[in-house]
C-alpha cells in the first residue's frame, strides 16, 4: 500500500527527500575530509618535521648546552633561522624573506623537490649556493645562475623550492623561504644583537629507539636551557589542531543547511498529510487500523529518508574532491583520498533518523483522522495531546545534541550549540511572523488589484510562508554575517594604513647605526616617526620564587611560556595610542631608589599571576634587575603598530646593550621600494616591515578563507531553495484552483503571471531582507565583543546577496508555475484531475 500510494504521489516525495540531500552530503564530505586530513598528518608526521624529532631555542647555544645536545641519543642536522631582507642585484629588488640556514643531509624523512632536481644536493656544495621558493622565483623573475645578496654575502641561485617540509602556500606567501648552506651563515652578518634567530637540532632517532622515552628523558634537561624537545607526533598534532576548529565551524554550517531541510520536510509532510486525510479516512473505512494507516505514511517517510541518505552520502564523497582547491594553499601536504565508512553510515542514518523524526508529528495526525472525515470535507482533526507534541519534540532536540556531541566532541558546547540554533531560527521565525502581522495589520488597501492579491496569497490555507521565509533567511542571514566580518576585518587593517602613522618598520637596527639610518630616511624625503629603543630579557624570578624552582612545581599555575620567554623590552615615559592603563599608575621616570617600577600588559600580568606591588626580577643579559610592578595597561595587539608586554621607565637600560625600530610613512610603493633598495645596500642586517605589503598577504589570506566558507554557505541557500522548490510544488493544488478561479472570473494569463512574480517576489524580499539586517545585528555583536572594532557594512549583501536570492526565488517559483498560468481552465482541471 505504501508503494502503490508513493508511487502515485513520487514527485513530491523525492522534493522531500532533496530537502535534505544537500546537507547530509556537505556534513558527510566535511567529516570525511576531516577524516582523510587526520589520516594523512598521522602518516606523514615525520616528512612534516623532516626529522624523528628536535630540539629547538631562541637563543645561540652556549658551549655547555651544546655538550648536553651532543649526549642526546641519534645524529642531528642543524639549522638556523631568521627573518632578513635581501636583493636580487640582477633585478635590482628587495623582498622580505625568511633564511633557512641548513647542513647538508636535511630533510631526514620527506623530499626537497626542487627545480632543477639536483639543486636539492648542489646548494651545499662549495662555493654554495641559494635555493628560493618557486614563488619568488615567478615575482621576480628569477632562474638558476642569478644572484641573491643575503646580508654581506652574494650567492649563485641553485634553483627554486617546490616542495619542502613544512611549506604552505599561505606561510611563504608571508615571507618566501630560501634556503642555504649552513657553514656559509656566519659570513652574512645578520646574526647581531636583538636579532630573531631560531636554532634547530633535527634528530634521527637510533634503531628502534623509543622517542617517547628520549622526550621524557631529555625535555626537562633542555627547558632548563631555556630550550625544547618536539617530537614529530607534536607537529602532526599542531597542524591536527589548527584545522580541527576550522572543520568543527563548516561541519556545523552543513548540520544548519539539514536543519533547514528537516524543517521544509516538517512542513511538507504536515500539507501532504492533510491532503492525505481523505484518503486515510476512506482506509479506515475499509477496515484498516489506526496502526496500519500510520504505518502506510510511515514506510513512505523511511523509504525518502533512507535514499536521501544514500543520496547525500555519494554527493558528499563525490564533493570532498573539490574541497583541495579551497584548503590546497593551507596544507604542507599532499592528501590520499579514501572513503571511510564512519561519515558513510552517519549520513545514511542522519537521513532516515531526520526524515521520520522531523515528519513524525504530521505522521501521528493520522491517529486522529476519523473515517467520517471521508463524507465530512471540513470536518476538523482531532489535535494531537500537547504531552505527545512535546515528547516528539524532546526527542528532536536530544537527537540534536548527540549529533552536536558528536561533531564538536564537547557534550556542553553542543548543548550551546542546540540552544544557540534554537534561539536564532525562533528570533528569525519571530521576525517572519511580525513582518506577516504588520503586512496583515498595516494591508496596503490603496495598491493595485494585482499587488493585493499576491500579499493575500501569503495567507492563503495550507501555506509555507513562514517556513519558507525561514529558510530564505538563514541562507541569506549566513552569506551576508560572511561578508560583512570579513569586510570589517579588512577595512579596521585599511583604517590602521591609513592613519598618520608608520607603514615601514625598520627592524634591527644597531645602536651605533641609528643615527646613520634615521639620516638615510630623511634623506629620502621621509619622517622618522618613531625611534624605539629594545632590550632583551627573561624573567629570573617571580615574587621571591626562582623560575627554576617555579618550573618543577607541578602544583604552580603560572603559564609555562612567562618562565622561558626572552621579553622585548622597551623604556619610554608615556602611554602610546593602543595602551589603556588599567591598574596603577604610571611612573613616567626612575627616581633610582628601590625597585624598578614597570607596566605590564594586562595578559602578562594574569599569565605570571602578578599583581600592583608584586615584586619581578629580570636577567637582563647577565645582570639582575628587581622591579615592582607600577601599572598594568590593556594594550590593543591589533594595532599595526609595536606594542610591548613590558614597558621600563627612562634613566634604567640606556646603557644596556640594546638594539633599535625604526619606523616611517613612504607615501606610496614607489617611494618604498626605494628607500628599501637603499637601506638594503647600505645597511644588510636590516630588516624592513612593510605594511601595505602585510595588508595584502591578509586580504589574499582572508579570501581564501572565505571562499571555504561561502562554498558552505551556498548550501544554506540551495537547501531553502529546494525547500521553496518544494513548498511551491505542495502548494501546487490550491495555486491551480486560485487560477481557475481568476481565470474564470475574467484574469487574464499576464496578471496570474504578475501575481505570482510578486508573491515570488514578497517571500524573497522579505526572506532575504530580513536574514540581511540579521545579520547586520550579528556582525555589530561580533564587533563589540570578538573584535573590539568598529562595524561598518559592506554594500555587497545589500546590492548582491539580497537581490541575487530574491531572483532565484522568483525563477524558481515561476518556473513551476508555467503549466498553470499558460492553460486554459478546463485543461489544467482535467490535466490535474481536479
Amino acid at each position: 500500500m505504501a508503494w502503490r500510494d508513493g508511487r502515485a504521489s513520487l514527485k513530491r516525495l523525492v522534493l522531500f527527500m532533496g530537502a535534505i540531500v544537500l546537507g547530509i552530503g556537505a556534513l558527510v564530505a566535511i567529516q570525511n575530509f576531516g577524516l582523510t586530513l587526520e589520516n594523512t598528518i598521522a602518516g606523514q608526521s615525520k616528512e612534516l618535521m623532516g626529522a624523528d624529532y628536535l630540539i629547538d631555542m631562541d637563543h645561540a647555544p652556549s658551549p655547555e648546552l651544546l655538550d648536553t645536545i651532543r649526549q642526546v641519543p641519534g645524529e642531528y642536522w642543524q639549522e638556523v633561522n631568521f627573518a632578513s631582507m635581501v636583493a636580487f642585484p640582477d633585478r635590482e629588488g628587495t623582498r622580505l624573506v625568511r633564511i633557512r640556514g641548513m647542513e647538508a643531509g636535511y630533510p631526514i624523512y620527506g623530499a626537497l623537490e626542487t627545480e632543477p632536481a639536483d639543486a636539492a644536493a648542489s646548494y651545499q656544495n662549495e662555493p654554495g649556493g641559494a635555493l628560493l621558493d618557486e614563488s619568488l622565483m615567478t615575482q621576480y623573475n628569477l632562474r638558476a645562475g642569478d644572484s641573491v645578496t643575503i646580508g654581506n654575502l652574494t650567492l649563485p641561485i641553485s634553483g627554486g623550492i617546490i616542495s619542502a617540509p613544512g611549506n604552505t602556500a599561505v606561510t611563504t606567501s608571508v615571507a618566501p623561504v630560501i634556503w642555504m648552506p649552513f657553514w656559509r651563515i656566519e659570513e652574512t652578518g645578520l646574526i647581531q644583537t636583538g636579532s630573531r634567530v631560531e636554532y634547530n637540532f633535527y634528530f634521527k632517532a637510533p634503531e628502534g629507539a623509543d622517542i617517547e622515552a628520549i622526550y621524557e628523558e631529555w625535555d626537562p634537561v633542555m627547558d632548563r636551557n631555556n630550550a625544547d624537545v618536539d617530537l614529530h607526533t607534536d607537529t602532526s598534532q599542531r597542524l591536527g589542531r589548527r584545522f580541527e576548529n576550522v572543520g568543527r565551524f563548516l561541519k556545523l554550517v552543513a548540520f544548519v543547511a539539514l536543519l533547514l531541510g528537516c524543517l521544509g520536510i516538517a512542513s511538507s509532510v504536515h500539507i501532504y498529510m492533510r491532503e492525505k486525510r481523505q484518503f486515510i479516512a476512506i482506509l479506515k473505512c475499509m477496515g484498516a487500523t489506526r496502526r496500519q494507516t500510520f504505518q502506510v505514511f510511515l514506510i513512505q517517510i523511511c523509504g525518502i529518508g533512507l535514499l536521501g541518505g544514500l543520496l547525500g552520502t555519494g554527493i558528499g564523497l563525490a564533493l570532498q574532491q573539490v574541497f583541495p582547491m579551497f584548503v590546497a594553499d593551507f596544507l604542507p601536504l599532499e592528501l590520499d583520498w579514501s572513503a571511510h565508512w564512519g561519515p558513510v553510515v552517519l549520513g545514511i542514518l542522519l537521513g532516515l533518523v531526520m526524515a521520520v523524526l522531523f515528519g513524525l508529528l504530521p505522521l501521528l495526525g493520522t491517529w486522529f483522522v476519523s473515517p467520517l472525515a471521508a463524507l465530512r470535507i471540513g470536518m476538523k482533526n482531532s489535535r494531537i495531546s500537547k504531552r505527545l507534541t512535546a515528547l516528539v519534540l524532546f526527542l528532536i532536540l536530544l537527537v540534536l545534541w548527540g549529533v552536536s556531541t558528536g561533531l564538536l566532541g564537547q557534550p556542553l558546547r553542543a548543548l550551546g550549540f542546540v540552544a544557540g540554533i534554537a534561539v536564532t531560527f525562533l528570533i528569525l521565525a519571530g521576525v517572519a511572523w511580525g513582518c506577516m502581522r504588520l503586512i496583515r495589520k498595516f494591508f496596503p488597501h490603496s495598491w493595485g488589484f494585482e499587488a493585493r492579491q499576491s500579499l493575500l496569497n501569503l495567507f492563503r490555507p495550507n501555506n509555507q510562508t513562514l517556513v519558507l521565509i525561514l529558510a530564505i533567511g538563514i541562507g541569506t542571514f549566513l552569506i551576508s554575517t560572511l561578508y560583512f566580518t570579513q569586510d570589517m576585518l579588512l577595512i579596521r587593517a585599511e583604517v590602521e594604513d591609513q592613519r598618520p602613522e608608520a607603514n615601514l618598520i625598520l627592524l634591527d637596527v644597531q645602536a651605533e647605526q641609528q643615527e646613520a639610518v634615521a639620516g638615510t630616511t630623511r634623506d629620502q624625503g621621509l619622517p622618522v616617526i618613531e625611534n624605539i629603543p629594545i632590550v632583551t630579557m627573561r624573567l629570573d624570578r617571580i615574587k621571591d620564587r626562582r623560575v627554576e624552582e617555579i618550573r618543577k612545581d607541578t602544583t604552580s599555575t603560572i603559564n609555562q611560556w612567562i618562565l622561558s620567554h626572552e621579553f622585548r623590552v622597551t623604556y619610554r615615559d608615556s602611554l602610546i595610542g593602543s595602551e589603556t592603563l588599567r591598574e596603577g599608575e604610571w611612573t613616567p621616570e626612575y627616581s633610582g631608589e628601590g625597585p624598578i617600577p614597570v607596566s605590564l600588559s594586562d595578559n602578562v600580568a594574569r599569565d605570571a599571576q602578578v599583581t600592583i606591588g608584586d615584586r619581578l626580577v629580570f636577567n637582563v643579559q647577565g645582570v639582575l634587575m628587581e622591579t615592582e610592578v607600577a601599572s598594568i595597561r590593556e594594550v590593543d595587539w591589533g594595532r599595526l603598530q609595536l606594542n610591548f608586554s613590558v614597558v621600563f621607565p627612562p634613566g634604567v637600560l640606556e646603557s644596556a646593550p640594546r638594539f633599535h625600530v625604526l619606523t616611517t610613512r613612504a607615501p606610496d610603493a614607489g617611494t618604498s621600494a626605494s628607500l628599501q633598495q637603499t637601506l638594503v645596500r647600505l645597511y644588510p642586517n636590516i630588516t624592513v616591515l612593510d605594511i601595505r605589503q602585510l595588508l595584502t598577504v591578509v586580504s589574499d589570506i582572508l579570501d581564501k578563507i572565505g571562499w571555504v566558507i561561502r562554498f558552505m554557505a551556498f548550501f544554506s541557500i540551495l537547501t531553502g531553495l529546494i525547500v521553496l522548490l518544494g513548498a511551491v510544488r505542495t502548494s501546487k493544488y490550491q495555486r491551480i484552483r486560485e487560477s481557475v478561479l481568476l481565470r474564470t472570473l475574467g484574469a487574464e494569463s499576464r496578471q496570474i503571471v504578475r501575481i505570482t512574480a510578486l508573491e515570488y517576489i514578497f517571500l524573497g524580499g522579505i526572506g532575504s531582507v530580513m536574514g540581511v539586517f540579521l545579520a547586520l545585528v550579528a556582525t555589530q555583536l561580533l564587533a563589540l565583543n570578538i573584535f573590539e572594532t568598529s562595524f561598518v557594512p559592506s554594500w555587497v549583501p545589500f546590492a548582491v546577496v539580497a537581490p541575487g536570492i530574491c531572483l532565484m526565488v522568483l525563477a524558481i517559483g515561476l518556473f513551476n508555475s508555467r503549466s498553470v498560468i499558460s492553460s486554459p481552465p478546463l485543461q489544467v482541471l482535467r490535466k490535474e484531475g481536479i
